[in-house]
């Protein structure tokens, strides 16, 4: 299914022969694509290579199946990161430094600079002293206890992750990450395996910060640990999770058969919680468009709302959300998503218009980056200036975000927008977009 592309000579003659079997002009074509004819005439006569956006969309205005896509030539993947075929900072790696205690902090960061980090952060000194007068014994259940505070701590952090650069996080989730262990440690039993799952999730949590932060290797790094800790918690569900979150690394590096293939078996579980089997699921759905399969990525699609739909009927399990918590409908707004990189820009315009107006007004980077691939289809779809209206109300939020996916979107967009510079609306958002591309240090 995921075959390599062929040689890009092959790609004209095979549109053409495509659009003239379905009847069409090359203006027509040209008008559905939002495409100059001019354009289109030289890539089928094999004097233009078409990017791998325009042939989706060909594939999908001509009914090709996804063939007229891998006749296409690849694009190189040059500053979208390193993808998941990529080492993952392992414990030999160097981007982690091993302090007097045998830890090991990632990105270089030392454990002096660490706990002066957390002695910043809201956790403060109380929790550590309280916990180790307990030692053996469980602490009260309270509002105040350990676990309690820490969890709720982790509900803020996450809230900040919403509209804070992201490496400014790190230093105080890891010292956070490393205190839970600790702190279990010294725990009674019960309160170890709470303490360990909490640690776990700050550590998964610090993993999506990473990559956001556009250090894959840590990404991975903190998503490996995650799943150690939480497997020390005798919680076993996260390392299944762990595949999610590594299939977005593919996902996002260009690979569609590592992102299916990551998560193909987890969705298929059905001895795991529903909510991780939904977003599996949702996230292979996004490998299958990635990949031009249509029927497989809304087959994807429909499993994924079945999922979330068991998940909400089971209450969720009541520990901290695993994946996004600011979307009421996730399979919803992927589908907008799939169906863009399906090269159907109209229709997935469409849903994420209705999608993105529910967003809360607190999840700054989650508007941010669904806003912005919703501008990018209304740019696909040809519908430039309106596209430039919603761009221009979130770019301004970007460089203070430092999203290195986010960043990839935006690229996207002045991509497609460089086809109607002689568009004013146009001309006017190339500050605000070189901006966000480029932000000041």
């Amino acid at each position: 299914m995921y075959a390599s592309h062929l040689s890009g000579g092959e790609f004209g003659p095979e549109l053409r022969r495509r659009r003239l079997a379905a009847g069409m002009t090359l203006t027509r074509l040209a008008a559905l694509l939002s495409y100059s004819k001019g354009h289109l005439s030289k890539i089928e006569r094999g004097q233009k290579a078409p990017p791998t956006d325009l042939a989706r969309r060909c594939d999908a205005q001509l009914g090709a199946g996804g063939e007229l896509e891998r006749l296409a030539p690849p694009e190189g993947n040059a500053g979208r990161g390193a993808g998941a075929g990529s080492p993952a900072a392992d414990e030999d790696s160097p981007l982690l430094q091993v302090d007097r205690d045998g830890v090991r902090w990632p990105g270089g960061l030392g454990r002096r600079r660490l706990l002066a980090a957390g002695a910043t952060s809201v956790l403060g000194l109380g929790v550590a002293t309280t916990v180790g007068a307990g030692r053996a014994a469980a602490a009260p259940r309270s509002d105040t206890s350990p676990a309690e505070i820490f969890r709720t701590q982790l509900d803020h952090m996450r809230l900040l992750g919403q509209s804070t650069d992201p490496a400014l996080l790190l230093p105080m989730l890891t010292v956070q990450t490393h205190t839970l262990r600790e702190l279990a440690l010294q725990a009674a039993a019960t309160d170890r395996v709470r303490l360990l799952g909490l640690a776990a999730r700050y550590a998964e949590f610090a993993g999506w910060m990473a990559q956001e932060a556009g250090d894959e290797p840590s990404a991975l790094w903190w998503t490996a640990r995650a799943v150690e800790l939480a497997e020390a918690g005798d919680d076993r569900d996260l390392g299944p999770y762990a595949l999610v979150r590594r299939a977005l690394v593919a996902f996002y590096a260009g690979d569609a058969a590592t992102t299916v293939g990551l998560v193909g078996p987890v969705a298929d579980n059905d001895r795991l919680p529903p909510r991780i089997r939904g977003l599996a699921a949702q996230r292979e759905a996004q490998g299958h468009a990635l990949a031009g399969d249509h029927v497989a990525s809304l087959r994807s699609l429909d499993r994924a709302r079945e999922l979330f739909t068991r998940s909400a009927a089971d209450g969720g399990g009541g520990g901290p959300v695993i994946g996004t918590s600011n979307l009421t409908d996730p399979a919803a707004m992927v589908t907008g998503w799939c169906l863009y990189d399906l090269g159907r820009p109209a229709q997935a315009a469409e849903v994420l218009d209705r999608e993105c107006a529910g967003l809360p007004a607190h999840a700054v980077r989650t508007r941010a980056r669904y806003g912005l691939r919703r501008a990018l289809a209304h740019a696909a779809a040809g519908e430039v200036e309106h596209a430039c209206a919603l761009a221009a109300e979130l770019l301004p939020l970007v460089p203070a975000l430092r999203s290195a996916t986010i960043v990839t979107d935006v690229a996207r967009l002045d991509r497609e927008l460089s086809r109607f510079r002689a568009v004013q609306a146009v001309r006017d958002l190339q500050p605000a977009l070189a901006a966000a591309l480029h932000p000041r240090p």
